[in-house]
């Protein structure tokens, strides 16, 4: 079993903290845990980017081959699409759908939702809804989180929301782990 999963978004927005939910709870459940980051400006919504790779054996990079991730987990919807280079063929994207307009060029929402589309298998989630719905607006990210855990079969639900209580234990544990939950679906 291998995984490979891109997670992007702006800074500011919890990519990192999505990674380590996955990473962590990967680690728990017995697998090979690789990661890379790449932080943009977070204080200028730069882009940010995490490779996370997972595997039963042994992973011999950090970094994700073009072509090979089965998973773009993205925060906000036009980041989804700036590593598509990145997606297996037969690759999924998941995206929040927000949109952070932080430059001057940002296409329309429609063309943007319209890119995805042309990828089969391509999901978008009121995550912000979601969030809310849990009790914890900013819960966005663990929202997301579950969404990207429905590719992770190999890792108990149990595992997963041991490591949110944990990471999150002074910042609504509860309320991120129904955020998680509803992202699960």
């Amino acid at each position: 079993m291998k995984k490979d999963i891109i997670l992007a978004g702006v800074g500011g927005q919890g990519v990192l903290s999505i990674a380590a939910v996955l990473a962590r709870a990967a680690s728990a459940a017995g697998l090979n845990v690789r990661q890379s980051e790449v932080h943009g400006m977070a204080q200028r919504g730069g882009a940010v980017l995490s490779h996370l790779r997972i595997a039963d054996s042994g992973i011999a990079s950090d970094l994700i081959p073009r072509g090979r991730a089965g998973l773009i987990l993205s925060m906000e919807l036009l980041e989804s699409l700036r590593y598509t280079h990145f997606l297996a063929p037969d690759g999924a994207i998941v995206t929040a759908s927000e949109t952070i307009v932080n430059i001057e060029n940002y296409p329309g929402r429609e063309a943007v939702v319209s890119g995805i589309g042309r990828f089969p298998a391509s999901r978008i989630i009121e995550a912000s809804a979601l969030a809310r719905q849990a009790g914890n607006h900013r819960a966005v990210n663990m929202v997301m989180a579950g969404a990207a855990s429905g590719f992770l079969p190999e890792i108990p639900l149990a595992v997963f929301e041991s490591v949110i209580r944990e990471m999150f234990s002074s910042r609504a544990p509860e309320a991120n782990v129904e955020a998680f939950r509803l992202g699960r679906g």
